[in-house]
């Protein structure tokens, strides 16, 4: 994102579109100091952006979702709208604590979950460019401040600092494999939650084989993965910067009902941090990613597949919120990344780098060889803080 608008778009805006605030200039965190919070919550599979932040009334959209497209979503700016399972957040919006980031993605432009996965959480421009992860080489750059993972396993983005620990639930009583197996031809006879419970199957299976996402997950819900969060994060000397993640995003088949579960646990997490976190909420950013987005077009399932520009979402007191950012490319077949995809306009790299420097008081040098190595062409993100 640039504070160079062109001409074309600048006219485009006074027409309507959805041209978005550019904010020149890094602004600290108001609050600064050591009491600032960072949380981050991945949502692994791919979560789709366009139906996070439906463009309501863009003919492009409507026509390449269908019956797919979300057509009740709850009012931002007059060219986006929230998913209505998320009303805790829409809340937080109308309190200019919720910034929504459209056009968003990491470098990587394949369509490998654990790939993207890799490279959003070695904070290099490719997979496998690093061992460890940006947020513990961030940790190693903070004076005697610690992270936490709420997690099952040490997820990557948080490894390599010594000052970072892990914290996991217990796990619950797994499912006999004789029920399973019982459940199984009840599902088979429905047409329509047949493919769900394969589905529901295969991610089991990845997660408890740890294929690309570092081991057995699923034990924790995401509400009550941020409320421990919040536990950890919360009072003078805890934690600054967390890591909670979610799987469950990749949405193949029957998208809309399994998108209104996990907005509404996604909804329930941010109500569950923001309660948690008490005053210390107007210190904190809670950063959404996920490793892609999904194709514009709806597929024959009801459901979209891999793609890669995708959305974001920043929250708590410390955020700039109440606005749309990022530079929206528009879903015009000829706008389109290898004509299938939203084109990403924002490197998340760019976002993370804004945060860590205005929130967290990172340097700049740090940032641009030992956080995100090989990024000092990339400039961090500006006015994501309140002033």
């Amino acid at each position: 994102m640039t504070a160079d608008v062109s001409r074309r778009r600048f006219l485009a805006a006074l027409g309507g579109s959805a041209m978005l605030t550019l904010w020149p200039g890094l602004s600290p965190a108001a609050s600064g100091g050591a009491q600032t919070r960072l949380l981050v919550v991945l949502l692994r599979g791919a979560m789709d952006g366009l139906h996070l932040l439906p463009p309501r009334d863009d003919a492009d959209y409507l026509r390449a979702r269908g019956q797919l497209a979300v057509r009740d979503a709850l009012s931002l700016d007059g060219s986006f709208g929230l998913h209505p399972k998320l009303p805790f957040a829409h809340g937080l919006y109308a309190k200019h604590e919720l910034l929504p980031l459209v056009a968003v993605a990491p470098p990587y432009r394949l369509r490998s979950h654990f790939d993207a996965q890799d490279c959003l959480e070695n904070g290099t421009a490719t997979p496998g460019g690093a061992r460890d992860g940006w947020i513990g080489r961030c940790i190693d750059t903070m004076a005697r401040d610690a992270g936490v993972a709420i997690a099952q396993v040490m997820p990557l983005a948080m490894r390599g600092s010594g000052r970072a620990e892990i914290w996991s639930p217990p796990l619950p009583r797994e499912v006999p494999d004789a029920l399973m197996q019982q459940l199984q031809p009840l599902y088979a006879s429905d047409p329509r939650l047949a493919p769900m419970f394969d589905d529901a199957m295969a991610a089991v299976a990845m997660d408890m084989s740890g294929n690309g996402t570092g081991g057995a997950r699923g034990a924790f819900r995401l509400p009550e993965a941020m409320a421990a969060a919040a536990k950890r994060m919360q009072g003078a000397n805890a934690a600054r910067i967390g890591f909670v993640e979610d799987s469950g995003w990749d949405t193949h088949r029957g998208q809309q009902l399994a998108l209104d579960r996990k907005f509404a646990e996604l909804d329930a997490g941010l109500r569950a941090y923001r309660e948690g976190m008490g005053a210390d909420w107007s210190n904190t950013v809670v950063a959404v990613v996920t490793e892609f987005g999904r194709t514009v077009a709806a597929n024959g399932s009801a459901g979209t597949d891999h793609g890669v520009g995708g959305a974001a979402l920043l929250a708590g007191g410390a955020v700039r919120g109440g606005r749309i950012a990022g530079d929206w490319p528009g879903l015009a077949p000829a706008a389109l990344f290898e004509g299938r995809d939203l084109r990403p306009t924002t490197d998340l790299r760019a976002v993370f780098k804004g945060l860590l420097a205005s929130h967290l008081a990172v340097s700049e040098a740090a940032l641009d060889t030992r956080i995100f190595p090989d990024s000092r062409t990339l400039r961090p993100m500006a006015g994501l803080l309140r002033a």
